[in-house]
């Protein structure tokens, strides 16, 4: 598991909910329109920017510290954790077509018994990667 914490901003919207905004991801901006909302939009919103970083070869940020940036009155902080597999599970699903050879006499075993080969190699590759 890839898991990364940076600290991102709540900003009180004066319209109702909240803006959030990351220290460390200038780019990166969302809003909710409750703690609930707001919270789960961070977690998308760093995301995407995570995940659009490492796919474009770019080094992720170290993540700065409560003390290294000033928070008005009516906002506050707080550390959002995000899972990069995960994400990557719920977003990057797509199926990609693979080759492989197998024995003759394993192909006709696994045929006989409608044995979904797709599904066996998935459960494999999980399986050794440890998710």
């Amino acid at each position: 598991m890839e898991k990364y914490f940076y600290p991102a901003i709540f900003h009180d919207d004066k319209s109702g909910g909240f803006w959030i905004s990351f220290p460390d991801f200038p780019e990166c901006l969302t809003q909710g329109e409750n703690m609930d909302d707001a919270y789960k939009m961070a977690v998308e919103a760093i995301g995407l920017c995570i995940d659009e970083r490492l796919k474009n070869n770019e080094k992720l940020p170290k993540a700065s510290t409560p003390v290294d940036y000033i928070v008005e009155s009516s906002d506050f902080s707080c550390l959002i954790e995000f899972d990069l597999t995960d994400y990557r599970k719920k977003h990057n699903s797509k199926s990609v077509k693979k080759t492989l050879s197998i024995p003759e006499w394993l192909n006709e075993a696994a045929m006989k018994q409608n044995i979904n080969f797709s599904q066996v190699l998935q459960e494999a590759l999980m399986n050794k990667i440890g998710i």
